[in-house]
């Protein structure tokens, strides 16, 4: 009779041992009895960059890289990004299942009357430089939102959490639009409680010399999709930032502000602009038969960016539906002029022996980057628009972490491979060198 058990024979010892199989996993504790004696404090599992270690259960988000799948609370990305709007998803993340009207209804009016922020925050952002990088005033600005609301602390309180958790999805395109205007020197505009979630974020970036500004629905929507498509992403460098942070029992704005320190690096957030430099660089569709023999031959520092991803080893399925995007957007804007760099560069590539074997499909950053170009923001912008709709996915990680009882802080162990114990050498005898 076949047992969910992994039997393992230490050669060291000769010891044999069984460990159970949950979920398609051991426990990584469990090793720990496998030792050589009672000295010893037992094994450990070695992974840099947790290339496969849970470092938790979630029933938040559900990614099958080979297959290309990707759903939220088991619903494909396709069908939500098709029909419905980033709210309704952000509801469903948090809550599990999909709202009634009701529920939606109130959903909207909670984020829509908690946009604004404290007259004070203005002030602490003003602080900063005229030059300074917007994604470094976002993730400052979260964490001082700590210091406004002190009742964050509670997190043991359902209610309290939910508040704040209102409160960051309300007030993070507050806070992006006010740091876009201060970099550009122009005055923060309100919020427009009569407009959507994605369109006053659109006027509150755009509106200048006007009481209102008309957000072109085709725009509107393509944003909406965008930030559903960028809502969760399950374990990812951000998302397990906001829950090692979080496992201290900080309160849910510090936690968050690490997500978003986390997304800022190049190799997080930065994805996209990375694209666009790449199919600046090539420069000519004629240039592209050129580009991919180096980036073949390792020649260089040339790099296809776009393509390939942790967990994805076939076609990334919000590619799929930001390529439709694309071609919408590029009707009211008019095309990007690396659109047809980017697109023949795909096609070679999807093609090439070399990348289909080691399974290397554009991602979801190889369009999104000439999306927001059209649009009209500059690369800075970037990691910002992506931390607007991951703020719902990191509020619906943290707040599984905190009710989650086997969750504790994390403290990962470490290979120590440092000098052995050495007594201290005073200075007058220790050689020169």
């Amino acid at each position: 009779m076949a047992k969910d058990t992994l039997t393992i024979t230490d050669n060291r010892t000769g010891k044999t041992y069984e460990v159970p199989i949950e979920n398609g996993c051991i426990r990584t504790n469990a090793l720990r009895q496998i030792k050589t004696g009672d000295d010893d404090f037992g094994l450990m599992g070695y992974d840099p960059a947790f290339l496969n270690t849970a470092n938790c259960k979630s029933a938040i988000t559900f990614i099958d890289g080979d297959k290309g799948i990707l759903e939220y609370r088991g619903y494909p990305i396709e069908q939500l990004a098709e029909k419905s709007s980033f709210l309704e998803v952000a509801y469903l993340l948090l809550n599990g299942e999909l709202p009634t009207t009701k529920e939606l209804e109130q959903f909207n009016h909670l984020v829509t009357h908690h946009t604004y922020v404290h007259e004070n925050v203005k002030s602490f952002m003003d602080g900063f430089r005229y030059d300074a990088h917007p994604m470094s005033m976002l993730g400052s600005t979260v964490a001082a939102l700590s210091s406004f609301y002190p009742d964050a602390k509670n997190i043991k309180d359902p209610l309290s959490r939910r508040i704040q958790i209102t409160r960051l999805i309300a007030k993070m395109p507050t806070i992006a639009a006010f740091s876009y205007r201060h970099t550009m020197g122009l005055p923060y505009i309100y919020p427009d409680n009569d407009l959507s979630y994605v369109a006053n974020f659109l006027a509150m970036i755009k509106r200048i010399g006007t009481s209102t500004y008309k957000v072109h629905p085709v725009l509107e929507r393509a944003l909406d999709i965008l930030f559903i498509l960028h809502a969760d992403h399950e374990q990812n460098c951000s998302t397990t930032s906001v829950r090692t942070v979080g496992s201290s029992e900080v309160d849910p704005y510090s936690a968050v502000s690490a997500g978003i320190g986390a997304l800022y690096g190049p190799l997080h957030g930065g994805a996209n602009e990375a694209v666009l430099r790449m199919l600046r660089d090539i420069g000519h569709i004629s240039k592209i038969p050129e580009f991919i023999k180096s980036v073949k031959s390792g020649e260089g520092e040339k790099k296809l960016m776009g393509f390939g991803h942790r967990v994805y080893k076939s076609y990334d399925p919000r590619a799929k539906v930001i390529k439709r995007v694309a071609d919408e957007v590029f009707e009211v804007t008019g095309k990007n002029p690396l659109l047809e760099i980017a697109v023949e560069l795909e096609r070679i590539a999807l093609e090439d022996e070399y990348f289909v074997k080691r399974k290397l499909y554009p991602n979801v950053d190889f369009y999104s980057g000439l999306i927001y170009e059209a649009m009209g923001f500059q690369v800075e912008m970037f990691p910002v628009l992506f931390a607007i709709p991951r703020t719902v996915g990191w509020c619906a990680q943290w707040e599984e972490m905190v009710t989650d009882n086997e969750q504790k802080i994390a403290r990962p162990r470490q290979v120590y491979t440092g000098q052995k114990r050495r007594d201290y050498v005073p200075m007058d005898k220790r050689a020169a060198k």
